[in-house]
């Protein structure tokens, strides 16, 4: 039984590469993908600033107006990167969110919003102390590292899968993970 399942896992279809032939071309023709190349690591070195001065205030309760201009930057580039992400999929892949080739960070992305978005009702309405606020900040950042992971290890992934495909082109193509 063990014997059969593993023969049938090998013959298993591969999965959807990252990107076909024509959204690679697509995808190096849009200018959009460099807006992304250039907001990505803006918003990680945000979120870096802004953990430092949210737990700095966390520990010691000063930097209260630091900790919260930073959240509010971090957030407005995430707000920037989800829009310009949306317009660079529809170029790309022909909708705006939730392409197969990026499903599960679409998905993931949206958490990661609606906690930054929380955020900033509890920061205009007071709903809920500075403290509190800072901490759903946290929470935020949380989901943020695992959004930012997921892309990370998708392109690492689609990376080596081309470089594969250009060292050796009859080798049959490695495949990037499918939802």
């Amino acid at each position: 039984m063990a014997r059969a399942a593993m023969s049938h896992a090998s013959r298993a279809t591969p999965a959807r590469p990252l990107y076909t032939p024509e959204e690679r071309i697509r995808r190096d023709r849009s200018p959009w993908t460099i807006v992304q190349a250039v907001l990505a690591p803006l918003q990680f070195l945000a979120f870096l600033v802004s953990l430092w001065l949210v737990l700095r205030f966390l520990r010691t309760g000063e930097g209260a107006d630091a900790a919260t201009v930073s959240v509010l930057v971090k957030t407005a580039l995430l707000y920037a990167i989800m829009v310009t992400g949306a317009i660079w999929e529809r170029e790309v892949f022909g909708v705006w969110l939730f392409a197969r080739s990026f499903f599960w960070e679409d998905v993931v992305s949206m958490a990661v919003i609606a906690l930054h978005t929380a955020y900033l009702w509890a920061w205009l309405t007071g709903a809920i102390d500075l403290r509190a606020q800072m901490l759903l900040a946290l929470i935020a950042y949380a989901s943020y590292v695992i959004n930012a992971l997921q892309f990370f290890l998708k392109l690492r992934a689609a990376r080596r899968a081309a470089a594969e495909a250009d060292a050796d082109p009859t080798a049959p193509a490695r495949w990037a993970s499918q939802p």
